[in-house]
């Protein structure tokens, strides 16, 4: 019984807590998400916050060029002056 404890516990430590904690991470990028912050998609597009609803964003990626992204899929919030 001792052994399957002692996996369990390890597998904690090395597999299940780790990944609780960067879902926790995660949740708080994209909480704190702000109108103009430059971002990265899960697609690998990059672009600035045009416009915030709950659950959508509106990107710009060029020029006159938006698309509707869920916020979920936001990667990576890039430094200012990243997207030119």
């Amino acid at each position: 019984m001792l052994p399957l404890v002692l996996m369990f516990v390890v597998l904690y430590f090395v597999m299940i807590r780790p990944q609780m904690k960067r879902q926790k991470e995660h949740r708080a990028m994209i909480d704190a998400l702000a109108k103009g912050d430059e971002v990265v998609i899960a697609g690998g597009m990059l672009g600035k916050v045009a416009r915030m609803s709950e659950q959508y964003l509106g990107v710009e990626i060029a020029s006159g060029v938006e698309v509707q992204v869920q916020r979920s899929s936001v990667v990576q919030v890039l430094p200012k002056g990243t997207v030119k």
